[in-house]
């Protein structure tokens, strides 16, 4: 197995052995373009290394050697020789990962090069500023000693002292940090440098990168060792950084930074201040215009905008990086957009290379970059729903009003909570996970949400929290982000939403080659308004539960369910019908002539119930009975277990009128639409199914109870029955469920808690632990299982089909808004996805892509 390669011998088809770096790097020698010269250890040999324990073996040493020979040929230069070959030794993984392994410079410098070099150059700076350079870079990356002390050691010894000095005292501290002369053999410090780059694969910062980013752990890096151009040899030298088009906006114009007279690390670090590209029109216009000649070369070649980094050595341009620019959510669709019109992409092209995981920050805006770097963070919990927002704290929903912004901060959210949530700009939690309920709750409303900050402690007496050493008051200033979790002190600025003609269309496109239908979870009439105008295709997921709390209709349904007395729960169900059948008539007429699926009540009673002292003895009063006993119901109602508890279609089997009174709203709404010239399409979904017995009793009922609305209203229209399937053995008995039903809706949040044994809020705590010891890749709740959950989905599919040849089958768990997911989805075949009104857009693109990869 071939191990280790030229540049020439290698192109960017290569990048999964190459690496992007080193695979880049070979399409540039192999278009001839100006590189300096190099080798490239494969992905495959760091994958060995680890099988090895860690180890170089003696096989790829003398690969290695053996090229390097080569390198020595092509360059004229070789590893302490009369012409001394400095290299770069740099990490370079197939996928992008800026800044997160290491990089180590000049090296080959030792005291008999040094000597060599002044021979060469006569210039004692230089080449003593390469060597010092070198020793700390060194010692950092290959030994772990702190950059900073080799700082500290240049500033105690002042800028007059002897440069020969200054070396000497750097291989001491160097001892004296590492307990090891320092190596001074070239070929030693290259495999020593190997090792450190390989080893970089497994450091905390990479491996978070990797978790973050969805990056798989075993493809592991390679490592490109290239011949050092010197950007600090003199003023007309230098290094920089440049964009083909500007990576904030989109606009089709070079963007960077450079520095004369420096090294890469210099921009980096910070030590210095960059300038703008433009300028090094004034200062070096025949490198300006040659750069400009090969950013164009290079965007059309590879067809994306590139982000180039590059070294001019004394007035000559060297390329040393091309890869495709990462650019914030608004330039990537207007790139696309625009490499469409010049002919530079087709539009499935375009389509692959938009994120759509990015999209959602388009339609909320984002804190400004600046901002964030001068701003206070206070902590960082989980991305609980996409958005930023700014808002003074409060500890209570019933606080929570119109008049000022405000950030809601709960402990853990309860359905109590919607109409705080409502009306607050964003939610934070102590407990919980991503698909915790005010994760849920927020991402249907768009609103940002941060979960799971275990950092926070409310006082709720004193109405403060405490976080990482920091007291903010109720009414004080946070700012939160739901892309990355992070809590800012005070407000941060924001950058304006951006819909614009582009995004439309993009989308556009997107939804002429995408096959999956994709549809909105909405439960209100905004919600439902929302997602139509983000291209939703009617609706997938109707959670009647959720109307329940509204205009405080709660106290109607606690009603109902504490209430002793028949003819109260009679008339309590009866107010429930006339709520419920209004609600959906106005939701129905948003949506018109598209689906509407309706999920009959889903949680169990005793959520509704109330918790506070306050609404239960309001209780007390609507019911005319004493404190104790309205405590003493509440207990008795109270599940163990609540996620497989009382709830579901298991409400149905023991109190069919409550599913019998929605049928019968959902039915009389759809009648009184098509009164009015609306084609409704309405769709009964009754959740938590075990198995076809169960299925036939609910819904011999609920056909019973819409029989009798058509004769009343001698009226019918079209309507389909169909189930959740969030159960493993209702996959298991797909094909006997199907038999009985018009749709499949797969829950993949309660059936990944089923099939995992998973508490979606719980798991939390001790999730982490699975991702850092390779148990777990993935968040199962946020991207599917396929290798568990997925293999459930694919085998109900199979069934379902067998069982009914023109079944509809989708998802409406929280996978339906994932890209990852969805493609899994399309895969095996469902029909539709439905997502939450801020997540339609990326599940458009995200169908489209699916598509496209798999259309052959």
């Amino acid at each position: 197995m071939k191990r280790v390669y030229l540049f020439e011998e290698g192109n960017k088809e290569m990048i999964n052995i190459l690496g992007g770096k080193g695979g880049n790097l070979a399409e540039m020698k192999k278009i001839g373009l100006p590189i300096p010269e190099g080798i490239i250890i494969s992905t495959d040999a760091c994958r060995e290394y680890y099988k090895d324990g860690q180890t170089i073996s003696e096989k790829l040493k003398n690969e290695v050697l053996e090229q390097i020979d080569k390198l020595e040929k092509i360059t004229g230069k070789e590893f302490e020789g009369d012409r001394p070959l400095l290299v770069s030794v740099r990490s370079g993984a197939p996928v992008s990962m800026p800044g997160m392994m290491d990089t180590i410079l000049n090296l080959g410098m030792n005291d008999k090069t040094v000597e060599k070099m002044m021979g060469i150059f006569h210039n004692e700076e230089f080449v003593y500023d390469l060597y010092f350079r070198f020793i700390q870079m060194f010692a950092e990356i290959v030994m772990g000693v702190e950059k900073e002390k080799f700082f500290k050691l240049k500033e105690e010894l002042g800028k007059e002292v002897d440069r020969k000095e200054l070396i000497a005292r750097a291989k001491e501290l160097y001892g004296e940090e590492t307990g090891k002369e320092f190596p001074e053999c070239a070929k030693e410090q290259l495999f020593m440098a190997v090792d450190a780059i390989f080893n970089s694969w497994e450091n905390e910062r990479a491996k978070v990168y990797r978790r973050i980013n969805r990056i798989d752990d075993e493809m592991g890096t390679a490592v490109v060792v290239q011949e050092m151009v010197f950007g600090n040899l003199n003023e007309k030298s230098g290094t920089g950084v440049a964009f083909t088009r500007n990576p904030s906006n989109g606009d089709k114009e070079i963007f960077g930074e450079y520095l004369l007279k420096a090294q890469g690390e210099d921009i980096v670090a910070g030590i210095r201040t960059p300038e703008p590209i433009e300028r090094l029109k004034e200062q070096l216009p025949e490198v300006y215009s040659e750069f400009s000649k090969i950013a164009k070369i290079l965007e059309e070649h590879n067809k994306d905008m590139q982000d180039i980094e590059f070294t001019i050595e004394d007035g000559k341009l060297f390329l040393l990086q091309t890869r495709n620019g990462k650019r914030s959510p608004y330039a990537a669709v207007k790139i696309a957009v625009e490499m469409v019109r010049e002919g530079l992409l087709s539009k499935e092209e375009a389509i692959m290379k938009v994120d759509p995981a990015v999209l959602p920050q388009l339609l909320h805006g984002n804190f400004e970059e600046s901002a964030i770097k001068k701003a206070t963070l206070l902590g960082k919990g989980l991305a609980g729903s996409a958005g930023v927002a700014i808002g003074r704290v409060v500890f209570a929903s019933e606080r929570v009003h119109t008049k000022e912004m405000t950030i809601l901060v709960r402990e853990e959210t309860s359905p109590e909570d919607i109409k705080g949530i409502s009306l607050a700009q964003g939610i934070v939690t102590v407990k919980g996970g991503a698909t915790s309920h005010g994760a849920v709750v927020a991402r249907g409303m768009g609103k940002c949400c941060v979960t799971g900050c275990g950092a926070i402690k409310i006082d709720d007496i004193r109405r403060e929290m405490h976080i990482n050493g920091y007291t903010v008051k109720e009414g004080e200033f946070i700012s939160i982000s739901g892309y990355t979790g992070e809590i800012y002190l005070g407000k941060v600025p924001l950058t304006k939403p951006q819909f614009d003609e582009n995004l439309k269309e993009f989308v556009a496109w997107c939804k002429e080659i995408k096959r999956l239908g994709i549809r909105m979870n909405a439960d209100t009439v905004g919600d439902a308004s929302l997602g139509k105008g983000f291209g939703a295709e009617g609706i997938g997921l109707c959670r009647t539960e959720h109307m329940f709390f509204q205009k405080d209709k709660i106290w109607t349904i606690r009603g109902m369910i504490l209430s002793h007395n028949p003819e109260e729960v009679r008339l309590a169900l009866e107010k429930l019908h006339d709520m419920q059948k209004e609600d959906f008539y106005n939701i129905f007429k948003v949506v018109g002539n598209d689906v509407v699926i309706v999920r009959l009540l889903d949680p169990p009673l005793h959520e509704f119930l109330p918790k506070e002292q306050k609404d239960k003895e309001k209780m007390c009063e609507i019911l005319n009975v004493s404190y104790e006993e309205i405590e003493r119901r509440i207990r008795n109602l109270k599940d163990e277990n609540p996620m497989l508890g009382h709830r579901g279609c298991r409400l149905a089997v023991t109190r069919p009128e409550l599913y019998n009174i929605q049928a019968r709203a959902i039915i009389e709404a759809s009648i009184q639409c098509k009164r009015e010239g609306i084609d409704v399409k309405p769709e009964i979904m009754i959740p938590l199914i075990i198995g076809a017995k169960e299925l036939q009793f609910i819904k011999k009922n609920l056909i019973k109870e819409i029989e009798r609305v058509f004769e009343g209203e001698r009226m019918r229209v079209d309507y389909k029955l169909g189930t959740m399937m969030e159960t493993p053995r209702a996959c298991l008995l797909a094909d006997e469920i199907a038999t009985d039903v018009d749709f499949f809706s797969f829950g993949t949040n309660d059936l990944t808690q089923t099939t995992m044994g998973l508490s979606r809020d719980d798991s939390v705590k001790f999730m982490p632990e699975y991702y850092e010891n390779g148990i777990l890749k993935v968040e199962p709740f946020a991207t599917i299982d396929e290798r568990g959950v997925g293999k459930l989905v694919k085998l109900a599919v199979e069934l379902g089909r067998k069982g009914n040849k023109d079944i509809e089958m989708g998802v409406c768990g929280e996978h339906g808004g994932d890209p990852k997911s969805i493609e899994f989805f399309d895969r095996v075949g469902l029909d539709y996805v439905s997502c939450s009104p801020f997540r339609v857009l990326v599940a458009i693109v995200a169908a489209a892509q699916s598509h496209i990869l798999h259309k052959n």
